[in-house]
């Protein structure tokens, strides 16, 4: 069978990508095959394409504390020992209606490995609320 690589420049043309090469996650053709190259070649296409129409947000603050609590069944006290904070602290946090602050952040990433990008998401959510509406800019839903 000969494969022809074609761009991928809309939805169509990316459903159509998947298609021809999910068979090929089943045989798993050997690289430097017709077959491998043209799965290599596919993959990085559709991953492109991916990263640009179907981009996957990180996940904000609460939900990385929550998922990696319930990951390494950690309490609510757990976490405000973490962080040196009162547990009503921590609910405050887990409910949204209180941040983190810098030294909670760090001590979260270095105990638990939550990735800064995702700690640090809900910081940036509100310096840009705060940065609209300092400049009369806001966004309507």
């Amino acid at each position: 069978m000969t494969y022809q690589v074609k761009p991928i420049r809309n939805e169509t043309d990316y459903l159509n990508a998947l298609a021809l090469i999910e068979p090929l996650f089943d045989s798993q053709p050997e690289p430097g095959t017709e077959e491998g190259d043209f799965m290599e070649v596919m993959v990085t296409l559709i991953a492109a394409y991916e990263d640009i129409h179907h981009k996957i947000a990180p996940p904000t603050a609460v939900e990385a504390i929550k998922f990696r609590m319930e990951q390494q069944a950690l309490s609510v006290q757990d976490v405000a020992r973490m962080i040196r904070a009162t547990s009503s602290r921590v609910y405050e946090i887990l409910n949204g209606t209180r941040q983190l602050s810098k030294a909670q952040i760090l001590a979260l990433h270095q105990q638990t490995g939550i990735p800064l990008e995702s700690l640090l998401s809900d910081v940036q959510v509100a310096r840009d609320r705060q940065r609209r509406t300092a400049t009369g800019l806001t966004l309507h839903a």
